[in-house]
């Protein structure tokens, strides 16, 4: 990459995978990054002020530089803003439309991507007591009407906030007027680019494909399921599966991680009395080196979500060799897409055809050499997603979308 560009990166909830994403792509990034960031708390407000907040920012900090120098007008003519950044990088918290009013003049010209996480018209509601606000919806919308590129971290993202926007939009009281409104929509969605994340290397295990035959450590299979701990990811069906293992008598330890909130579905309590020594690792784990040793020691990665707009956790699983058992929908059959027979590691139905699924690989696994064979290419479909990859593809694409808008 022949362009080396200075970016304001701007991340109103800055935890969880939007901390992760930021954090590893500046790491490993050409360019120079100025971060500002708020606190991964009360996600609402921070879509409402969080383009006010920055916009002040800015200004402290260019107020601060101008204290320093008061030549920089001179030195950048022609180019506003110039002096400090070349473009913009937000996520789709933050509302670029009312951004771009409250910079200062010199920086409203600047380009700027917008990236998608996740959406808040598709995001699955919490509670029937927090109904959806629709102009979460509309804050979007107008967010990528500002923006010179979009970025959604998948296909199935795209798709998806797609349709939802233009149902939004076709709600409009003025039918008429709402017509081309949502053509342009579509239009901005179909232009947008998908931008996958990123991921740490591959811990180590015991057994790798290539290694010498023989047999995997323990007999019993070692399962893993890693999501929030919400009714989205369908924690119900996966503890039913599990009690069909043990009525079946099949052999089995498993790791059920995740973050919890306030709200923990009742299963949870339920299925941890129930399986008592067959789970061995049980609710979140802070440090990054005991999530890792988990994916390094798991047999069977299981998703059973209804909802996930990319599955980090499943392509650590899958690049850590953990056979993945995905539902066959969602973002999941697009991460296998690159395997000539993805339908090996995707599930569909209830939790009896789940636990057969899983009583299959329990036999298959006394195959070591078969087993290493048969995740090889899954493997390598999931490192495809590795940092050492992505951060320079994203660093292209960053300078092709400011080069864009200067054209």
């Amino acid at each position: 990459m022949s362009e080396s560009l200075r970016i304001l990166a701007l991340e109103p909830y800055y935890g969880g995978s939007h901390r992760a994403f930021l954090d590893s792509w500046v790491e490993r990034s050409a360019h120079r990054f100025t971060v500002l960031t708020l606190p991964p708390h009360h996600w609402k407000w921070r879509m409402r002020h969080s383009a006010a907040s920055f916009a002040a920012e800015v200004r402290e900090i260019l107020g601060a530089s101008a204290s320093v120098s008061t030549s920089t007008s001179a030195t950048t003519a022609g180019r506003p803003g110039d002096q400090r950044w070349d473009g913009l990088l937000v996520t789709s918290m933050v509302n670029l439309a009312e951004l771009y009013g409250l910079l200062p003049a010199g920086l409203r010209g600047l380009p700027a991507v917008v990236y998608f996480h996740e959406n808040q018209l598709t995001y699955p509601s919490q509670s029937k007591e927090d109904p959806r606000d629709a102009h979460f919806g509309l804050i979007h919308w107008t967010t990528m009407l500002a923006a010179s590129e979009v970025w959604f971290n998948s296909e199935f993202h795209r798709r998806e906030l797609s349709g939802a926007l233009d149902e939004l939009l076709a709600a409009m009281p003025d039918s008429a007027r709402s017509r081309p409104l949502r053509r342009q929509a579509r239009q901005r969605l179909r232009q947008a680019r998908v931008q996958a994340p990123g991921i740490d290397a591959a811990p180590q295990r015991e057994s790798l494909p290539g290694d010498p035959p023989g047999e995997l450590p323990e007999e019993a299979l070692s399962i893993l399921w890693a999501a929030r701990w919400e009714h989205d990811k369908d924690p119900e069906t996966f503890f039913a599966a599990l009690q069909l293992l043990v009525e079946a008598g099949v052999d089995f330890r498993v790791d059920v991680l995740g973050e919890s909130f306030r709200r923990v579905p009742e299963v949870f309590q339920r299925a941890r009395e129930s399986l008592g020594d067959r789970v061995r690792r049980w609710g979140y784990l802070p440090r990054r080196e005991d999530y890792r040793q988990a994916l390094a020691g798991a047999d069977v990665f299981v998703s059973t979500a209804r909802h996930e707009f990319f599955g980090l956790s499943a392509v650590e699983a899958m690049a850590s060799g953990a056979w993945p058992l995905l539902p066959r929908r969602l973002s999941y059959p697009e991460l296998l897409s690159p395997l000539q027979r993805p339908e090996r590691f995707l599930w569909e139905g209830g939790a009896e055809n789940l636990a057969a699924r899983l009583r299959e690989l329990a036999g298959q696994r006394r195959d070591a050499e078969a087993w290493r064979r048969s995740l090889a290419p899954c493997i390598a479909a999931a490192r495809r997603f590795a940092w050492c990859q992505r951060a320079p593809e994203l660093d292209r694409a960053l300078v092709e979308a400011v080069r864009g808008s200067r054209s």
